[in-house]
């Protein structure tokens, strides 16, 4: 399992929020870029770059920044991102550019047949992003909770070809109140794909205990607040998440 640090950009800025919410946000970076080069310095192995405000106005809004990321390191770690991709011009411009893995949320779930395309246009680049609350999914930047069932849709878009599934508990996302394991568990064996954790991790033990979930088909987990607030050291973080 290795440790992804999260870089959430809000107004060209690195940000983090709590429970998703815009208006509650904290700003770590005026630099991206520096973020970026950052973490990689400390052996970073990928990078989950979100654009905030596009997953609120419905495409990119923050392109400047995550190329600058991309071109400056993305050879050596790869880059997933997420955040207002709701077309396949976008999809390709991203991948064009660099980006490894492109990150469909709320698309995937207002609009299954544009994810089935997705992942038949661009093969191994796909992953869906389901965000859960009390086990239901969430869209819309997090402002609309569906009747969908998080495990419900992500059998049905492991049929489509997607590289994995990025499950993240929002009611624990950047409030430091630890991962949310057993839905995470839950999840992941009821899949033949990957399953990368993200939401609520806070401490060392947190990473221990997902570790465990690696045979089940977690095999990463994202980190933003606790890294950024020096929770733990992202080196030592990340070497108990891949040995244990």
């Amino acid at each position: 399992m290795i440790l992804i640090p999260a870089i959430d950009l809000k107004d060209g800025q690195c940000v983090r929020l709590r429970q998703g919410l815009m208006e509650d946000a904290t700003i770590f970076s005026e630099d991206p870029l520096a973020m970026g080069r950052h973490w990689q310095n400390l052996g970073a192995e990928r990078l989950h770059l979100v654009d905030l405000n596009g997953a609120f106005e419905g495409k990119p809004e923050n392109e400047v920044a995550i190329s600058q990321i991309v071109d400056a390191i993305g050879e050596n770690v790869p880059v997933q991102v997420g955040g207002g991709i709701r077309d396949l011009v976008t999809i390709e411009r991203y991948i064009k550019r660099g980006v490894a893995f492109v990150i469909i949320g709320t698309a995937a779930v207002r609009k299954p047949q544009f994810l089935k395309e997705a992942c038949s246009a661009f093969p191994g680049h796909i992953i869906v992003g389901l965000d859960g609350k009390e086990g239901k999914v969430a869209v819309d930047g997090w402002a609309a909770v569906t009747e969908d069932r998080v495990i419900d849709l992500a059998q049905k878009f492991q049929d489509y070809g997607v590289e994995g599934v990025i499950y993240t508990d929002i009611g624990r996302d950047g409030m430091m109140t630890g991962a949310n394991i057993e839905s995470t568990q839950e999840l992941a064996s009821s899949l033949d794909i990957p399953v990368i954790a993200s939401g609520g991790i806070s401490s060392i033990d947190d990473i221990l205990r997902l570790k465990e979930l690696e045979a089940h088909g977690v095999t990463a987990a994202i980190t933003g607040r606790a890294i950024y607030e020096l929770a733990f050291d992202f080196k030592e973080a990340n070497r108990v998440a891949k040995y244990g």
